[in-house]
């Protein structure tokens, strides 16, 4: 299994940022990787939303990225400390930018918040975010949550949750997030959704055959988990996805959840609908591989 090492950290600069580089760096010490910090500074015409045409514009663009890459040289400088971290700024939109150098830099890991902002944030996915995590190939870590992980509160992964719908994809999400589980010394719950039964017609389900499906999952989960050689806890429940990842991670505490997304083509099956949803409903930070 390839660690998770070379870690790509878009940035803002702001406290959303922040918590997400907390993550990064713990996974950079784990895995003893490196970060590329990333920062975008969005196109003048786009920033004032008009064109500009006056005099001295060369010297005000050449200021504003140097004012950029200085706050860019300083920003969690010491929260890495001695860890390597390569500082680089560009110009251009966010998303696309971000996409590019994710390709381009051949990295194992993104890391960023999900950028949701006002009352509704934990319900909304930034456009940036939802770019990211449908257009790149490599793992991304984001969540609702990060920026309620202060400085000075330490951040482990003991409890670990794998949401696969049984897909050809179920085994590549549960490697990594195995692999995690071992890394970290973490507790690993894998959970699986079964269509929900709707109140007005449960009188009408055969009830042997509610049974025969979870008997199914959980034989297949098995199959999964001994090909994964793993020894996890399983949760079975009827619901929606999102509203069964999110019962299961709040169940057992969770620290971190990972969910099963086709490369360049969103999440796969079932989670392909919801994976969205995941991300913006789940307790904690969410790994889509």
């Amino acid at each position: 299994m390839t660690p998770l090492a070379n870690i790509l950290l878009p940035v803002d600069f702001s406290e959303r940022s922040a918590a997400a580089g907390r993550y990064a760096k713990v996974f950079a010490c784990r895995f003893k990787g490196e970060v590329t910090m990333l920062h975008a500074l969005p196109p003048l015409d786009a920033l004032y939303g008009m064109e500009l045409g006056y005099t001295g514009l060369g010297e005000f663009i050449e200021h504003r990225k140097a004012d950029a890459q200085r706050t860019l040289d300083d920003f969690l400088a010491d929260e890495f400390g001695s860890l390597p971290v390569d500082r680089v700024l560009v110009e251009g939109d966010p998303a696309i930018e971000i996409v590019r150098v994710a390709h381009e830099g051949n990295y194992d890991l993104v890391v960023m918040p999900t950028h949701g902002y006002g009352p509704f944030r934990r319900f909304v996915l930034g456009s940036v975010t939802a770019k990211v995590l449908h257009d790149t190939d490599c793992p991304v870590l984001t969540g609702t949550h990060l920026a309620e992980i202060g400085p000075a509160t330490p951040i482990f992964f003991r409890n670990i949750v794998c949401a696969v719908d049984l897909g050809p994809q179920s085994g590549q999400a549960l490697a990594v997030a195995a692999h995690l589980a071992h890394e970290f010394h973490a507790k690993l719950t894998l959970v699986h959704a079964l269509p929900p039964i709707a109140a007005g017609v449960a009188r009408y389900f055969d009830a042997e055959l509610q049974l025969q499906l979870e008997k199914d999952a959980r034989e297949r989960l098995l199959e999964l988990a001994m090909e994964a050689r793993v020894s996890p806890d399983f949760v079975v429940e009827h619901g929606e996805v999102p509203a069964v990842v999110k019962s299961a991670a709040e169940s057992v505490n969770a620290d971190l959840a990972v969910i099963g997304r086709h490369h360049g083509s969103g999440v796969l099956g079932r989670l392909r609908a919801h994976g969205y949803s995941i991300v913006r409903e789940s307790p904690c930070p969410v790994l889509s591989v």
